[in-house]
């Protein structure tokens, strides 16, 4: 038995000098006396933040102990203060070891001067001008290298994206005199020539010759503009003609004065089938099929068509857009729509064909056409009362109306949108006569509002309003679509879909020649895609000057899903007497 004994005793010797390192202990570092910004900007530069998870031998701590009071002093320098003090005291707790630093970061270096020298020529441009007064704005302010940095850069950047493309930094200084806590920064740029458009080249496009140049926002010899790149590339990927958009200014064959832009692209799939199921809390569960030809002929015509059966919702549409010649995306669309819609206060089945020209205007999208509407339609209904109902109203018409519309949205991102914003402007007018069954003229708003605010912009206050009158000889005969009711998912939550509105003598609503909506909601993300929202709903539907809004409030869950935003709210109504509970709400789409 002595003989395995002692070979055990050899491995347990040999094991304990091989892990005899693994005993060693890690660092604790605590940094006290200054905000969590410069907290961070120490823990990042002390040599003994590397181990606050890895070993460290007694003799390692001891020398990098040495070495963090200098380090520390280093680390606030970017930050403004040049005559920070640093105590420094080291523990030892245990197997590990804390070393705490007590920072007085002293008084800060203040900007006294600012002196950026550029080119009147371009310091004639608005966001060359504007970029300078943002360095400008630093003097009497803490000197902060990172801002400096940035606001010098995006000077550089603006220059560049405005047409300098030769532009060159020629001074970049900031003295610090330590003595007085004060600093000078001292800018020079030499801009050179302002360059122009040169040609543009489009590759892989499969559209006949030209047929692009609808989508370019500048001429050749207008002055190079980053912008409108931009703009060009946002132009074709919404064209959605393309699976690949590449725009490339020729910046290193430039010559004369002028860049050539080089656009690259990729056909994307030509006929696109999409459907399956959804649900609405307006339209009840339903499923959705669409056929679209996302270029008929190398002429770019498109042609759309759409099926949607739900429970209270049936459509069936078709719409074909012709591009017309011009550099404003002009086309010409034709279509038609069958719709039988069955709420909870009215049915309709008609039939529209439209003809329209669509354009963009001054940063707008116009819209000029002329709509025919011809339908049998009930008014009042609730539920799934026999239409025979006392109290409920019919009717059968025609209208051949004019519409026209000004629409508008911007956002850092469409996907989820941080800041952006959209406005939608209608007109509608028939004058009557042999081809509508009465006339009319109507007016709607509608507007939306996303800022982002917070730590790390992960709430989002949301503003949303709508408004609309309609002026009619005979308002018994116009149909529910051109009726004004308030209440659903998109309108005063915690109300049914266009339960709210003006209400004949059996109490059915009927409908209304003025609506007024607005909201507000504030959402909070504990995650990339999961929040949660907080709201409130005002508003009616009614004639003449009679409003008196119905307020609605509740929560709701926000997810963002792969295949858009979801959102579930839950609302209920405030100091209405007439209704109570809780009313579902569900919505799957974009923020504008």
């Amino acid at each position: 038995m002595r003989r395995p004994l002692r070979r055990l005793s050899v491995f347990a010797l040999l094991a304990m000098l091989l892990f005899a390192p693994l005993a060693q202990a890690g660092v604790q570092l605590v940094v006290r006396g200054v905000d969590e910004p410069l907290q961070q900007a120490i823990g990042a530069s002390v040599g003994l933040s590397q181990y606050a998870q890895r070993d460290v031998s007694e003799a390692q701590i001891q020398r990098l102990y040495a070495q963090a009071q200098a380090q520390a002093k280093t680390a606030l320098e970017p930050y403004g203060y040049y005559d920070a003090e640093v105590a420094a005291q080291l523990q030892q707790a245990g197997k590990d070891w804390q070393v705490t630093l007590d920072v007085r970061p002293g008084e800060p270096v203040k900007v006294a001067s600012v002196d950026v020298q550029l080119d009147a020529a371009a310091l004639a441009l608005p966001p060359i001008r504007r970029a300078r007064n943002a360095i400008e704005r630093m003097r009497g302010q803490r000197l902060d290298d990172a801002s400096y940095d940035a606001a010098r850069d995006a000077l550089s950047a603006a220059l560049t994206a405005n047409g300098f493309l030769d532009a060159k930094l020629t001074t970049r200084r900031v003295e610090v005199r330590r003595a007085e806590h004060s600093a000078a920064i001292m800018l020079a740029w030499q801009v050179g020539q302002r360059y122009r458009y040169g040609a543009v080249q489009f590759e892989g496009s499969q559209f006949r010759d030209g047929f692009l140049d609808r989508y370019v926002p500048f001429k050749s010899g207008d002055y190079f503009d980053q912008y409108q790149l931009l703009q060009l590339q946002q132009a074709l990927n919404g064209a959605d003609y393309f699976a690949v958009v590449n725009v490339l200014p020729q910046i290193d064959e430039k010559a004369e004065g002028k860049v050539d832009i080089k656009v690259e692209l990729a056909p994307a799939k030509r006929t696109v089938y999409t459907g399956g199921p959804f649900i609405g809390t307006d339209t009840g569960f339903g499923a959705r099929a669409r056929m679209e030809r996302r270029w008929v002929n190398r002429r770019g015509h498109k042609w759309k068509n759409e099926l949607v059966v739900a429970q209270r919702l049936k459509t069936l549409s078709t719409l074909y857009s012709i591009p017309m010649p011009g550099d404003d995306q002009r086309s010409f669309n034709v279509g038609a729509n069958f719709r039988d819609a069955n709420t909870s206060t009215s049915q309709s089945r008609t039939l529209g064909l439209v003809a329209n020209e669509t354009r963009q205007w001054r940063g707008w999208t116009r819209t000029l056409g002329l709509h025919a509407l011809s339908g049998t339609f009930t008014v009042g209904k609730r539920g799934n009362e026999p239409d025979s109902t006392p109290g409920i109203e019919h009717g059968n018409s025609t209208l051949v109306f004019a519409e026209a519309s000004l629409s508008r949205k911007r956002a850092d991102n469409f996907n989820f949108v941080h800041n952006g914003w959209s406005l939608d402007l209608t007109a509608r007018s028939t004058a009557g006569g042999l081809l509508s069954s009465t006339s009319f003229s109507e007016l709607t708003a509608d507007a939306k509002w996303i800022h982002a605010f917070g730590a790390k912009r992960r709430n989002r206050l949301i503003l949303r309003g709508s408004a609309g009158h309609v002026w009619t000889a005979d308002f018994a005969a116009l149909p529910p679509q051109l009726r004004f009711f308030a209440g659903g998912d998109r309108s005063v939550r915690g109300y049914g879909f266009q339960s709210i509105g003006p209400e004949n003598s059996s109490g059915r609503v009927l409908g209304g020649t003025n609506l007024l909506v607005t909201s507000a909601e504030v959402e909070h993300y504990f995650t990339r895609n999961w929040g949660i929202a907080t709201f409130v709903d005002a508003g009616n539907a009614f004639d003449g000057t009679d409003y008196r809004p119905k307020i609605g409030t509740g929560l709701g869950v926000r997810w963002r899903s792969p295949v858009g935003m979801i959102r579930v709210d839950l609302g209920t109504p405030i100091h209405d007497s007439r209704r109570h509970g809780v009313v579902l709400h569900l919505v799957i789409g974009p923020d504008l």
